[in-house]
């Protein structure tokens, strides 16, 4: 069996872990010091934002990808939409017109995926699981195909 090391980042509360504990069923002070650790050896990177959370999704370019840049920079990237359920809860559209916001559209996902040049784009909900195990399906294809482009990842 041939394995990956596939890394998951992304602001808090965006719905990462709980994508990964139910694709798999079974905060921390130090998590930005720490974080650069879990790059070395790294086969894909997803970077996840919730589309109902603007400040998540800016911080993919900001953010996230400089640093997986910095650190990995042939290590391919997934964009991840996450929380795909709520596009159309009732609860966070109010929430978000109040803010004079709207939800994440899946063109918008497309588009920032295309500016930090992942190799994909995929929208998930680990609470309803759609879309969950594509997410992972994908990322074995995105680690296949750097395998044959010699891609590595280091920690200067």
């Amino acid at each position: 069996m041939t394995r990956f090391k596939l890394v998951c980042i992304g602001d808090g509360a965006t719905g990462k872990t709980c994508m990964l504990i139910t694709y798999a069923k079974n905060k921390c002070d130090d998590y930005d010091r720490l974080r650069p650790l879990s790059y070395p050896d790294s086969h894909v990177i997803l970077i996840g934002y919730a589309i109902d959370n603007h400040v998540s999704f800016n911080n993919v370019k900001e953010k996230w990808q400089p640093e997986v840049l910095h650190f990995c920079p042939k290590t391919p990237i997934i964009l991840v939409g996450l929380k795909i359920d709520l596009r159309g809860d009732p609860e966070t559209l109010e929430r978000l017109k109040k803010r004079n916001e709207n939800i994440i559209s899946s063109d918008q996902g497309k588009q920032l995926a295309t500016e930090i040049n992942a190799f994909s784009y995929i929208e998930c909900s680990a609470k309803t699981r759609e879309n969950l195990k594509d997410v992972f399906q994908e990322s074995v294809r995105a680690a296949k195909s750097r395998k044959s482009s010699g891609g590595k990842c280091i920690l200067l």
